[in-house]
Parts: C-alpha cells; structure tokens; sequence
C-alpha cells in the first residue's frame, strides 16, 4: 500500500486514473459500473491509502443528490425568505432541495426528519423549532445523515450551526438606541419557541449594564408563533397601561414590534421621530413586511445570503469528506443596523 494518505475523492481520482463521476457512481452502488471499472477501483482501493466518504459514499447506503431543507414555520415570511436562499444555494450547486415546514410542531419536525430518512438525502440543513425539538432525535438523525443547524442553534448536535450573532446585533441596536434617545425596554414572550430569544435577552441585559442604564424586560403570556397577536394584545396592553419606563422598546422580534405597532395606532399612540410622537419602537430581524409598517419598522437585519451561503457550503464539504467532523463547527454573522422611522 502507498504510504501517502489520500485526503479526498478527488486526489483518489487523480491518483488512480479513474474520473471522479465513475468514482462516485462506484461508491454509491458498486454494480452500476461496469465490472471492468469495478476491478479498476477495488484493485486501486487496494494500492492506496483511501476510505470513500463516511456518510454520502457509504456503499451501503444509497444515497441521492437531495438536500432535505427543514423551517419551523414556512407560512412566516423571514423563514420563507431564509428557506429560498438556502434552496437557490442547493439548485446552484447541482443539488436537488426538498423543502418542508415543521409547522411549530414538534412532532412534525421529527416526521420531516423520518420521511426525508427514507428518501436517503445527501444532507439535510435544519432550523430547528428550538426549545419544542427533540434532541434526542435530531441527534440521533445526524448520526446517520450529514445534519448542519442554521438560524436556531441546539447545542452539540449537528455537524455544525451557522446562525447571527445576537449578542453582536443586539448591542449594536441598544447602543444605537440610547444614543439617540430614552434606553429601551425589552419586550418577549414569557416562554418563547425559538432560542435565539433567550440570547437575546441576555445581550440585552449585558448592553444596557455596559450603556450604564438600567434594564426593564417585560414578558407577554402566550406561546408558539403568533407573535403579531401577542405583541398587539399583550404589547398593547402595557402602552395603553403606560407601563414602560422609558418611551423606547426594543422588541425581540419584528413580529412583536408589528403587532404592537399596531396596537400603538389602533390606540392613538403616534410611534416614530417626530417631535409629537410619544414612543420609539424597535425589532430585530429585518422581517420582509417590516419595511412596509406605519411607521417603517428600526430592526437589526440578518445576512440572508451569507448565513445560506456558508450554511450550504459547509454541509458540502462535509458531505465530500472521507470522515464525519472532529469538532463541531459553529459560524456567527453580524447583524446590521437598519434605521427607519419608528426609533
């Protein structure tokens, strides 16, 4: 045997003479190639230090050129969005997506899981429901399927996360906001589905202390994702209470902040910059819709395209890998700062 380590498929090819499709057919299924070219490969196998791929070249699982894509919650349009970028990344790179909604359920989220199992995906990118998933399953699920989690992280499980960095977004958000008027409050939901909330409350918390402000968080009853009814009958209710101790709330969500938006006009509360208004509102996001409020919505947006982006790649990599990662690997974008006329 040759003492050099073959790395990948593509030095095995180069190495052996044979091209890197008919390697690749031979190691999806060794009797689709001729028995000739089969001789060729194993004779080759043989000579060099090479292991085809530990998941996707597993000669005894068949895989195919799809790319399961699993959302929370497909009729939100920030997930429809994100799930479109990550599908065009898939088409361009010669992959076949399959995109599914887990549809805030929990259950659902795991049948997505089983079903796309049976169709022996080359990967699978995952947004996980957060707080309601099974790790258990998930887990369990990446053990036998290249898995990369993105926007939602559930730790130690998946091949890799690519996601925000909310501790980055937000402080830029609160410093933004005590600059140029009264501190925030934060408003949430009191049992929130998706992690990325939770983080977002304690960046809160650790950017008014380095603002040297003191941090109000309010918590609206309620659970699952609609957030719009929540922000406008529970967010509501505390501007009509007069409840905030400040004129300024930095909402967890954009959904929030559209919901209390518009419990803001229903109730003559004007919103926004000019000298008569008598409250600030902010999100976090850059929902599609938020461009589009009364007044326009101050959010933090997300990079749609390079969280796909670095999503989908890192799932191929791994995929053209001889082994599963040594660690997990994690990638965090920053947010940016999109400034309307609501704070």
């Amino acid at each position: 045997m040759s003492q050099k380590k073959i790395r990948n498929m593509e030095e095995f090819a180069a190495v052996s003479g044979i091209s890197r499709p008919t390697l690749s057919k031979y190691f999806n299924d060794p009797e689709s190639v001729r028995k000739s070219t089969r001789q060729r490969v194993e004779d080759a196998l043989l000579h060099y230090d090479y292991r085809p791929n530990f998941y996707a070249m597993n000669q005894n699982r068949r895989t195919t050129r799809n790319i399961g894509i699993v959302v929370p919650y497909l009729a939100d349009p920030f997930f429809t969005e994100i799930g479109r970028a990550v599908e065009v990344k898939c088409i361009e790179a010669g992959y076949s997506p399959i995109l599914l909604s887990s549809h805030g359920n929990p259950d659902q989220e795991n049948d997505n899981l089983e079903a796309l199992r049976a169709l022996k995906p080359a990967g699978v990118l995952l947004a996980p429901l957060g707080r309601a998933s099974d790790k258990g399953a998930i887990t369990k699920f990446s053990t036998e399927v290249p898995l990369v989690l993105f926007d939602a992280n559930i730790e130690d499980t998946g091949e890799a996360f690519v996601g925000t960095d909310n501790f980055q977004s937000v402080d830029l958000m609160v410093e933004y906001l005590c600059r140029s008027g009264q501190p925030p409050c934060f408003f949430e939901m009191k049992s929130p589905s998706n992690p990325n909330a939770n983080k977002r409350r304690q960046a809160y918390f650790e950017s008014m202390a380095r603002q040297g402000h003191e941090a109000h968080v309010f918590q609206a009853e309620g659970e699952g994702w609609d957030f719009e009814e929540i922000g406008s009958s529970e967010g509501g209710q505390l501007l009509i209470d007069n409840a905030f101790p400040t004129n300024t709330v930095l909402c967890s969500n954009d959904r929030l902040a559209i919901g209390m938006l518009a419990a803001a006009y229903k109730n003559d509360i004007k919103v926004g910059l000019e000298p008569d208004a008598s409250m600030r509102i902010a999100g976090h996001d850059d929902h599609p819709f938020s461009k589009f409020t009364c007044p326009p919505l101050t959010t933090i947006s997300q990079d749609y395209a390079a969280i796909a982006d670095r999503a989908v790649s890192t799932l191929f990599g791994i995929i053209e890998s001889d082994s599963k990662p040594a660690t997990r690997k994690e990638s965090l974008f920053d947010g940016k700062l999109v400034m309307r006329d609501s704070a």
